[in-house]
């Protein structure tokens, strides 16, 4: 910078800095700068032109009153000249007074891009420095656009003076930051990496942190910074404090510039040459031996920048995790910061061993600290530094000691910090139930934090305890018994009562024989805590009652006595009232034969992925419990079209084996998705309204307003798909949520919905490694014809994905005619630098877009004998594989969309189903039979179907799949194709339709009438097809087998084209 002359300085500007200052109040502050505005404006107004040093100092004064919170309208073209004068401290206040005040869309900005332009290509190191800064700071679109290309040519040019270009780097860093799809490096990639070889420290130091930036977007393209990254590394590491006297802070050489080379070095896997990977391992070994030196200085800046450095190499012995020695000597050297003096020391500690434990190679070293991190979570002041031994105890804990970690966290339990209570709560619940080797402890454990922090155990943790010890028979017995020894305690937290309540009510039999625990007593002690109940628990509580009738006859009258009292049956709650009076009626009716059908045992719970580790996942955040745990917990969970866990609810355990939902959640959290919320459709795109996320999509361009991709053709080097791909596809034919891949690296689970000819996907791609997941791109396309019968769109993924987190992508899905194929979703990412490439088929079959439709039996077969035409019925004979077990037969084809029609077929054995394949152009009535024959383990599957046009049986012209009724041939109402959301009536003006409820079941059930009137039989059956009262069926998850998929030819418009009807059977 040019040396400022004595006659720069602007004493009209100190002198008002000094008025502002001695003013008294706001008012005469206020006056003053008023005064001083009225000048500055009196003389840019002024006939007299100004010279540079007046400009100069009003422009200052301006921005000294901008800085003290006024506006300031005028004095931005005089700010804009100073930019041309050939004077320093001119120019320095024209960039300042414009860095500061002017705005991107302001009308000068062509007028300073001109001068910034001017300033870039003067060759003057100052100037261009100036300018360079103007850039950075403001940072706009319109700056990118017009220097994105130049700033690389300046930064690369090898007459570009050192300082210049670390101002280039650092102002391209910023223009990439607010605009990275303007910054193309392109062909300056490579000369930009080998400023990593320049000889000025500065140069070096500004271009890693523009490499960073640069490599995790597209590391590809700088993986070459890898070598040159060690190379500078291993120079600064080796070089004497004395090599480096400039760069040199308190006898630590370029400790900011080494702590960058390590963070570039985390943005890829370890070297895959030997010699780079050795010469990089060295340096680390040598900053762990610099670690264990006596510090060549007492003051803080020296063990700061030394520590920085090392704790940024321990960073980078996690990323690889693959040399067992540094990974040792790395939580040997943390360790020892565990019980330094320093506050931030130890926290950086705990933290950084939290990811070590979750190494193989490190693991049990971790372990070897478990005294010293245990005195922590006790004595430590900061809580903050609590909450990570905590969290480090989480992560260290295994089998061998699992019993001493939960024992010291419930310690801890009772004097720990109210804001971390609920985590603590949730870690040991995971840990109990996860190394429980002994049920028993489990269950004493979930009951000890249930007494020493019941207000912070959720539902979910209740709810688990009970799954466990109902689907245990081997811990029930000691369940029931230790729970009733716990509400004998004066003092009984309500989530103690709840699951005394449920237990008792299953299981209370098993301790009956015990005098001090017979029946009465049991029921004496529950209702002893229901009047300091919430209305919840009373309501499980009376359902325990109920149930204490069928295991203990003795106690009917005494039970009946209370459910009979004004207090129940007369409560104001409605829920307790109900329960109440029914729960007395079932009891003073009902055989005790009935009674033990309705109030039996609870079957035992699916095997589902515990709800608590998803809830504690969520609490923490992507990467807060280690995909090891994650792994050890998982299970694959399924719904059949959306149906959903159980959960021990009251009235569940009362009146029938019905199960009502609770949390659960698998290894991706899919079911915790945000809920789809349902709109009504427009004219616009149904695609977009009718999941009510943003406006009308625009299929004909790549991408549209909302950030959707059209689905493409297959690329050209798509991976074929998977040889597996069909049976994962089949897997969802009848379930809508689930795990569709998964292998050691990847896992994408599944949440979708439809409504009418229209769905919404979640794919939720999880990365179950602890390394970065580089050039992450998907791709959905629709192969062949299939482009002309799906739209899908979906929404871009982030590229990078990183250890442990899970990425979401939402694809909207329209059927816009009958379909075969299945999309196909391509998935390519960098694991390790080597290029994962895989191709699955997305679940999106025909069955997904069926509407159920209900029907008499008069109408069905009334239908079914209308439907004769060979083109318009399939049917298939095969052999069962499998017992027919009625329920299961009928989830299965409830799973696959149709409505299950009761008391229809005239033989109770056979099945009967309806429903309406709706497409964006038509819609398809489908009927169904199937007929078992028990005997021959034969079924017999018919399968008729209709397809109409809707104008065509509002024009009288022949219908595609039956026959026109003369009453609409006399209406002669027409309806223009493709435009039949609305329809005025001729007949019928009163009456206005839309086209998705205009009454489609009358085709179905095969009365006259198409539009002009409401028939009698109509009135009567009142089915109704309303696309906007979408209804969500949920069954129970049951297994499935797909025995055979055949296929139908339609009438006239499918002749050419099929589509699968897949029937299960077992």
């Amino acid at each position: 910078m040019p040396a400022v002359s004595k006659g720069d300085g602007m004493r009209g500007l100190a002198v008002f800095i000094s008025d502002i200052r001695n003013c008294k109040s706001k008012e005469a502050e206020i006056k003053r700068i008023n005064k001083e505005l009225a000048n500055i404006r009196s003389k840019f107004k002024g006939d007299k032109a100004l010279d540079g040093y007046s400009k100069k100092k009003y422009v200052c004064k301006l921005l000294f009153i901008f800085l003290l919170g006024h506006d300031i309208d005028f004095g931005h073209m005089e700010a804009v000249n100073l930019l041309s004068s050939n004077k320093y401290t001119e120019k320095q206040i024209g960039y300042l007074f414009i860095s500061v005040l002017v705005n991107s869309n302001s009308e000068l900005i062509r007028l300073i891009n001109n001068a910034i332009k001017n300033d870039l290509s003067s060759r003057n190191p100052t100037f261009m420095c100036l300018a360079l800064h103007c850039i950075a700071n403001v940072g706009s679109r319109e700056m990118a656009e017009a220097f994105a290309s130049e700033i690389p040519r300046i930064l690369v040019a090898g007459d570009t003076m050192d300082s210049v270009k670390q101002s280039a780097a650092l102002c391209l860093l910023r223009l990439y930051k607010t605009s990275p799809d303007l910054v193309l490096m392109g062909e300056w990639t490579s000369r930009v990496v080998h400023l990593l070889n320049d000889q000025h420290m500065g140069v070096v130091t500004a271009a890693i942190s523009l490499i960073t930036c640069l490599s995790q977007k597209n590391p590809d393209e700088f993986k070459t910074c890898v070598s040159l990254a060690v190379s500078r590394l291993s120079r600064i590491v080796s070089s004497a404090s004395t090599d480096l006297q400039d760069y040199t802070y308190y006898f630590v050489p370029a400790p900011w510039l080494s702590c960058k080379l390590l963070r570039l070095l985390q943005c890829y896997p370890p070297p895959e040459d030997g010699a780079v990977k050795g010469r990089l391992v060295e340096c680390l070994e040598t900053i762990l031996n610099k670690a264990q030196e006596p510090p060549k200085s007492k003051k803080v800046q020296h063990s700061n920048a030394k520590n920085a450095i090392l704790f940024e190499a321990i960073s980078l012995i996690i990323h690889y995790d693959s040399e067992p020695n540094l990974l040792v000597r790395a939580c040997n050297q943390l360790g020892q910061f565990l019980q330094h003096r320093e506050t931030n020391l130890r926290y950086l500690a705990l933290e950084s061993m939290c990811t070590l434990a979750s190494s193989e190679f490190s693991h049990e070293a971790v372990k070897t600290h478990i005294e010293t991190v245990i005195n922590a979570l006790k004595t430590e002041r900061d809580v903050s530094v609590r909450q990570r031994a905590a969290d480090l105890l989480y992560a260290m804990c295994d089998r061998s000691n699992a019993k001493q970690i939960v024992a010291e966290m419930l310690s801890y339990l009772e004097t720990a910090d109210y804001s971390i209570r609920e985590e603590m709560v949730l870690k040991v619940a995971i840990l109990a139930e996860k190394y429980a080797v002994d049920y028993s402890w489990y269950v004493d454990t979930i009951l000890n934090l249930i007494r020493i922090a019941g207000d912070y155990v959720s539902e979910e943790v209740w709810y688990r305890v009970i799954q466990i010890v109902i689907n245990r028979d081997d811990v029930q017995g000691y369940a029931a018994k230790t729970v009733f020894e716990a509400l004998q305690a004066p003092a009984c937290h309500e989530n103690m009562v709840k699951v005394g309540g449920y237990i008792l009510g299953e299981f209370g039999n098993l301790i009956a024989g015990d005098p001090r625990s017979s029946p009465l007593v049991q029921f004496n002690l529950l209702h002893s805590k229901f009047h300091l109940c919430s209305v919840p628990t009373r309501a499980l509580l009376l359902s325990a009652y109920i149930k204490f009738i069928n295991l203990f006859p003795e106690t009917k009258a005494t039970i009946q006595e209370v459910l009979r009292c004004d207090s129940q049956i007369r409560n104001s709650d409605v829920e307790l009232q109900q329960r109440a009076v029914e729960y007395l009626k079932l009891s003073s009716i009902a055989s005790t034969d009935v009674l033990a059908t309705v109030l039996e045992e609870m079957p035992p719970f699916p095997e589902r992925e515990s709800s608590i580790l998803a809830k504690l996942k969520k609490k923490k955040g992507p990467g807060a419990v280690s995909v090891t745990e994650l792994e050890d917990g998982k299970r694959e969970g399924g719904e059949l079209n959306g149906g959903a866990d159980r959960g021990p609810d009251t009235s569940v355990m009362a009146a029938s084996n019905a199960s009502t939902p609770s949390p659960s959640a698998d290894l991706l959290g899919i079911r915790s998705a945000a809920p789809v919320s349902a709109a009504p459709a427009s004219a616009g795109s149904l695609l977009v309204d009718v999941f009510s996320e943003a406006g009308p999509a625009a299929p004909s361009a790549a991408v549209n307003d909302d950030g959707f991709l059209s689905s493409a053709p297959p690329s050209e080097d798509p991976a074929p798909p998977l040889s597996e791909a069909d049976e994962l596809l089949n897997k969802f034919v009848c379930k809508n949520n689930g795990v569709l891949f998964e292998n050691q690296l990847l896992q994408i689970g599944i949440k979708s919905e439809y409504r009418q000819n229209l769905g919404r996907m979640y794919l939720f791609y999880g990365n179950k490694t602890s390394v970065q997941f580089a050039s992450f791109t998907t791709t959905v396309s629709c192969p062949g014809e299939l482009q002309s019968q799906l739209n899908v769109q979906s929404k871009p993924v982030e590229p990078l994905v990183e250890g442990g987190a899970q990425i979401q992508q939402v694809l909207n899905i329209e059927c816009l005619t009958d379909f075969s194929d299945a999309p196909l979703l391509n998935i390519k990412f960098r694991y390790g630098g080597a290029l994962q490439n895989l191709t699955l088929k997305l679940p999106v079959t025909i069955n997904k877009f069926f509407q159920p439709t209900e029907m008499s039996s008069q109408d069905f077969f009334q239908r079914w004998k209308q439907l004769s035409q060979p083109q318009q019925e399939a049917q298939k004979i095969f052999k069962a594989n499998h017992g027919m077990d009625t329920e299961v037969l009928k989830a299965k084809l409830l799973g696959l969309g149709m409505a299950l029609l009761d008391n229809v077929d005239p033989n109770p054995e056979n099945y009967v189903c309806a429903g309406v394949i709706q497409t964006k152009g038509q819609q398809v009535g489908c009927l169904l039979r199937l007929e078992p024959n028990a005997q021959a383990q034969v079924r017999n599957a018919p399968h008729r179907y209709e397809r109409h046009r809707y104008e065509t049986h509002l024009t009288g012209t022949k219908d595609t799949g039956t026959k026109c009724t003369s009453q609409v041939r006399k209406a002669q109402v027409r309806n223009a194709p493709h435009r039949y959301e609305r329809h005025r009536y001729e007949m019928h003006r009163y009456e206005r339709h839309r086209y998705e409820t205009h009454r489609y079941e009358t085709h179905l059930t095969g009365t006259k009438d198409t539009g002009t009137k409401r028939t009698e039989q109509v009135r009567k059956t009142q089915v109704r097809n309303t696309p906007h009262r979408y209804e969500k069926h949920r069954y129970n998850d049951l297994p499935f087998n797909m025995e055979f998929i055949y296929e139908i030819t339609t009438c006239t418009h499918l002749i050419q084209s099929k589509f699968p009807i897949i029937i299960f059977y077992r």
